[in-house]
């Protein structure tokens, strides 16, 4: 009866370290395929950043206005210093390299803005050949524009950037027990309580607003209700943990959120993370101890 005891015992460890390894090994797959992912839209970053670095090349070298080459030389080194950060920036950085792809469609807006002047020249230095007062007077008001166009570039950017992302500080976390009241003991905890605070920003569109929160236990695990808890980030849905509607009107704004706790809780140290209007605006860690 006891070899029998045993036998079933051994065999119920055997199955259950083949179900962890083959889980493990599953799990090994998936990120490798992400990793496999991400390395290959690096890869088509980089190509399209050498492309447009050839543009500016190809254009440099047909015109004859100085002052525009200058301009044309200033982005080419623009574009390429962002090419060099890009090639060692690691593809798993998925924040730098969505930056980056952002910054590539400004870089190409200007550089359509610059086509455009670049054609009117060219139109300019035909007329030049017939009427020497005229092509002067355009000359000058195309050169006007492309200084007006580089500088509007720099100040649109700059409240782009400015504008789209709130902030949040002031983050702490506080256990309760199931009368929510605070408490210390492990044992007790039954919600976590998470303060915040929105900072004033008044270039931010004012409105109703959704605050996620993505909770990432010791184990690198995301804590969720429902698998269907996804929202968009960087092009990609990704998991939340838990959200809230707010009204946002520019000033600094304090507030709370919930996680009821359902499982029993990993000893260690836990990621918070706060997402607004598709940004991450605070980045958070606090520790669950016994």
């Amino acid at each position: 009866m006891i070899l029998i005891l045993l036998s079933v015992v051994v065999l119920l460890l055997i199955g259950t370290t083949i179900f962890f390894v083959q889980r493990n090994k599953q799990k090994d797959a998936e990120m490798a395929e992400i990793v496999e992912m991400m390395n290959f839209e690096k890869e088509q970053l980089e190509k399209d950043y050498s492309d447009l670095a050839l543009e500016y090349d190809t254009y440099s070298s047909t015109i004859r206005n100085d002052s525009l080459v200058q301009l044309l030389q200033n982005e080419k080194i623009k574009v390429q210093q962002l090419l060099q950060e890009l090639r060692i920036t690691k593809a798993t950085n998925a924040k730098r390299i969505a930056e980056l792809k952002k910054e590539l469609a400004t870089l190409r807006t200007v550089m359509a803005q610059y086509v455009h002047q670049i054609d009117s020249l060219s139109a300019a230095n035909k007329v030049l050949r017939v009427e020497n007062v005229e092509v002067k007077r355009k000359y000058e008001a195309a050169n006007e524009t492309v200084k007006q166009l580089s500088k509007e570039k720099e100040n649109l950017t700059e409240v782009v950037t400015r504008a789209s992302m709130l902030d949040i500080s002031d983050f702490s976390m506080i256990t309760l027990d199931s009368r929510n009241r605070k408490t210390s003991r492990y044992s007790k905890i039954n919600t976590l309580q998470f303060n915040y605070t929105i900072q004033k920003n008044i270039t931010c569109p004012p409105g109703m607003k959704t605050l996620y929160l993505r909770l990432t236990r010791p184990d690198g695990e995301v804590m969720t209700k429902n698998p269907d808890d996804v929202f968009l980030y960087e092009n990609r849905y990704i998991a939340y943990s838990a959200k809230k509607d707010f009204e946002y009107a520019g000033e600094t704004l304090s507030d709370v959120i919930y996680w009821k706790v359902d499982e029993i809780l990993q000893i260690g140290t836990y990621r918070a993370d706060f997402f607004v209007d598709g940004f991450r605006i605070g980045s958070f860690t606090f520790e669950i101890k016994k």
